[in-house]
C-alpha cells in the first residue's frame, strides 16, 4: 500500500493525493456491478410499483418488501457471511445503498435496517448478542430501528432523559422515557435504545425486542416527505430489559452513537447520488418530451444550464463520497491486518473519516437539493402536481439537510475535528499555515506558463488549501480557545474545506480517467472540471473574503484579502459552451451516463 493511500482523515488538507490512490466508480468489479444490478431490479420491478402503498402508510407493503430484500441478501451485504450475511467491503455497500437510494422513501427505510438498526451489534455487541441477532437482522426475520433522538434532544443526544436502572438482583435494567422521530419503529422487531444508568454522565445503549411489556409504538407522523417509511415516537414505562442485552459497556452509548452517526452521513452522500441521479433521469426524460414554442424544451440553453449543473454536482458527490469511502476500507484493511477485530476496525476506519464523513453528508444533500429543486423547475407546473415523481422526490430530500445530524451540526463537526487534530499534533498544521503567512508577505508565484492541464489543476487546488490555511491560520490567532463562538467564521472555512475536497476529488477521479476514454469523451469530463473549478473557485473567494472581513483589520485585512485573490485565480472558462456540451450528452442519452 503506498503512503498516499494511509493518508490520515483530514490530511488531504496538507497533502497531495496522487490520482492513482484514489477509488473511483469506474472501477467497480464485474461482482459489484452485479449486486448493483440485483439493487436495481429490486428497486424498478418491487419497490417503485409500491411506492403509493408505501406513502399511505402501508406497512404490510413495507414489511414484505424489507423480507424480500433480507431473503435475496441485500440486507447483510456488510456482515460477515458467519452471520448469514455477504461479507462484502464499505465501498461495495456504498454502491448498493446508492442504487437503493433511487427507491424514494423505501430507501430511507433500508438505509435505517442496514445501517443504524444493525451495524451497531456487528461493531459493539458481544458474541452472543451477534450470534443471537445478526441472521435475523440479515435476513428480514427481523426489522431493526435505532433510537436516539428525545424531544428534548435532537442535536444534543448526550441531554436525553430517558433512564434505565439496574434491578436489586442485578438481573434487567428498568427502562423509562421515550423517543421521538424513530425510523422503522412502526415495522420494527428489534431497537437499539439510549439510554443513561442513573447516575451516569453519558448514555448507554441497550437491545430492546418489540412486544417486551410496557414498551409502546406511537401514532405515525405525518411528514411532509419520506412518507414511505415508518416514523413514531415510542415509550418506555417500566420495561424491563435482560442485562445481558446491554450493547457495548456501560457509560460508552455517547461513544457508539457518534460513531454510528459517521456511517449514517456517509452512507447518506451514498443514497443521495443515487435518488438525484434518478432525478437526473426523470427531468431530462421530460425535457426530451414536452413541447413549447414548437420545439422540446431540451433544446432551450435555459434548460441545458439546469441539467448540466445537475450532472456536475452529483458527479463531484459521487466522486467525493466514493474516494472516502475507500479510504474508510483501505484504513479497516490495514487495521485488521495489525490484528485488530473487524467489527472494531470498522469502528476505527469510521473514526478516522469523520471529516471526510461530514463533507460528504453536507455536500451531497445539498447538492440533491438543488437537482430535485431544479428537476421541478424542468417540470414547470406538473412538477407541482403530487402525480408526478419528481414531486415526491422534492419532498422526500429536504429532510437530508436534517437528520443523520443538521448540516449546521456537520460543518462544526468538519472544521471542529480537523482543529481538533491539529492541536493533538495528528495532523500538522502548524507548518504549512506558517509557510503561507510567509508566502502572503512574498513576491508572488504565478506558476510556470509550461504546465500541462493535470499539473494546472493540482496547482488551483493547492492555492484552495492555502487560502483556507490562511484564513483558519489568522482566526485561530486572534480568537485562540474562543474561536468557538465563532460560528459563522467556523462554518465559512468548514464550506472552503468542502468545496476544496470536492473539487480535488472530481480533479483526480478525472485525471485517472485521462488514457482509459478517448479523447473525445475526456473533453466532455474536462468541461465538467473547468466549470466546478472555475465555480468554485468564486464560492470560496466570496466565503473567504467574508469571513477576513468578519475578522481582520488594517494591513493584516489588505494583505489577506490580496491573498484571497491570488488563491483562487483560475484561468477563464467558457461556461456557457461547457454546460451545453455536457447537456447535450444527457438529452442524447436520455439519462445520466456519465
Amino acid at each position: 500500500m503506498s503512503e498516499n493511500k494511509t493518508l490520515k482523515g483530514g490530511e488531504f488538507l496538507i497533502k497531495e493525493t496522487s490520482a492513482q490512490d484514489i477509488f473511483i466508480p469506474e472501477e467497480f468489479n464485474e461482482e459489484q456491478q452485479m449486486m448493483a444490478q440485483t439493487c436495481r431490479d429490486f428497486t424498478e420491478t418491487q419497490v417503485l410499483p409500491n411506492i403509493e402503498k408505501l406513502e399511505h402508510h402501508d406497512y404490510e407493503t413495507l414489511t414484505k418488501l424489507l423480507k424480500d430484500a433480507g431473503e435475496m441478501g441485500l440486507l447483510g451485504i456488510s456482515l460477515p457471511e458467519e452471520y448469514d450475511g455477504f461479507g462484502q467491503n464499505f465501498v461495495t455497500s456504498m454502491l448498493t445503498v446508492e442504487e437503493m437510494g433511487k427507491g424514494f422513501s423505501f430507501a430511507v427505510a433500508y438505509s435505517a435496517h442496514t445501517g443504524i438498526g444493525t451495524l451497531p451489534i456487528y461493531y459493539f455487541g458481544n458474541e452472543e448478542q451477534k450470534k443471537k441477532y445478526l441472521p435475523k437482522l440479515a435476513t428480514g426475520e427481523y426489522i431493526g430501528a435505532y433510537a436516539l433522538t428525545e424531544p428534548t434532544a435532537g442535536s444534543d443526544p448526550n441531554n436525553g432523559k430517558a433512564k434505565a436502572v439496574l434491578t436489586e438482583d442485578g438481573k434487567h435494567y428498568i427502562l423509562n422515557g421515550d423517543k421521538m422521530w424513530i425510523t422503522n419503529a412502526g415495522v420494527a422487531d428489534l431497537f437499539i435504545v439510549f439510554a443513561k444508568i442513573e447516575g451516569d454522565k453519558n448514555l448507554s445503549a441497550f437491545i430492546v425486542e418489540r412486544g417486551t411489556p410496557g414498551f409502546t409504538i406511537g401514532e405515525e407522523e405525518d411528514k411532509m416527505g419520506i412518507r414511505g417509511s415508518s416514523t413514531t415516537q415510542i415509550f418506555f414505562d417500566n420495561v424491563k430489559v435482560p442485562v445481558e442485552n446491554l450493547l457495548g459497556e456501560q457509560n460508552q452509548g455517547f461513544k457508539i452513537a457518534l460513531y454510528i452517526l459517521n456511517l449514517g452521513r456517509i452512507k447518506l452522500a451514498g443514497a443521495c447520488a443515487g435518488a438525484a441521479k434518478a432525478t437526473i433521469d426523470l427531468s431530462v426524460q421530460y425535457a426530451n418530451e414536452r413541447k413549447q414554442f414548437g420545439t422540446n424544451i431540451a433544446n432551450f440553453g435555459a434548460i441545458k444550464y439546469k441539467l448540466a449543473e445537475m450532472v456536475i454536482r452529483t458527479f463531484a458527490n459521487e466522486s467525493l463520497t466514493y474516494r472516502a469511502s475507500q479510504n474508510i476500507d483501505d484504513a479497516i484493511e490495514s487495521l485488521v491486518a495489525e490484528g485488530m477485530d473487524k467489527g472494531r476496525a470498522m469502528v476505527e476506519g469510521l473514526r478516522q473519516y469523520a471529516i471526510e464523513a461530514s463533507i460528504a453528508k453536507v455536500f451531497g444533500s445539498e447538492a440533491l437539493d438543488y437537482v430535485v429543486d431544479e428537476g421541478v423547475q424542468i417540470h414547470g407546473g406538473m412538477g407541482y402536481s403530487a402525480e408526478m415523481p419528481v414531486e415526491r422526490a422534492y419532498r422526500d430530500s429536504r429532510i437530508n439537510r436534517i437528520f443523520e445530524g443538521t448540516n449546521e451540526i456537520n460543518r462544526m463537526v468538519t472544521i471542529g475535528e480537523i482543529l481538533k487534530r491539529g492541536m493533538k499534533g495528528e495532523i500538522d498544521l502548524l507548518t504549512p499555515a506558517k509557510a503561507v503567512a510567509k508566502e502572503l508577505m512574498g513576491i508572488p508565484d504565478f506558476g510556470s506558463t509550461s504546465m500541462d492541464y493535470y499539473e494546472g489543476m493540482h496547482k488551483v487546488i493547492t492555492n484552495f488549501k492555502k487560502s483556507i490555511l490562511m484564513v483558519a491560520g489568522a482566526a485561530l490567532q486572534k480568537y485562540t480557545d474562543k474561536i468557538q463562538n465563532e460560528q459563522e467564521i467556523l462554518m465559512n472555512v468548514s464550506d472552503m474545506l468542502m468545496y476544496t475536497y470536492a473539487a480535488e476529488s472530481m480533479m483526480l477521479r478525472i485525471e485517472k480517467l485521462n488514457g482509459k476514454y478517448d479523447e473525445e469523451k475526456m473533453k466532455l469530463y474536462k468541461s465538467m472540471l473547468d466549470v466546478f473549478m472555475y465555480d468554485t473557485a468564486s464560492r470560496i473567494n466570496k466565503i473567504g473574503v467574508d469571513a477576513v472581513n468578519s475578522f481582520a483589520e488594517g494591513d493584516e485585512r489588505q494583505a489577506m484579502l490580496m491573498g484571497m485573490k491570488r488563491f483562487t485565480k483560475v484561468n477563464p472558462v467558457n461556461v456557457k459552451d461547457a454546460r451545453r456540451m455536457i447537456a447535450d450528452k444527457l438529452i442524447e442519452d436520455n439519462r445520466y451516463n456519465f
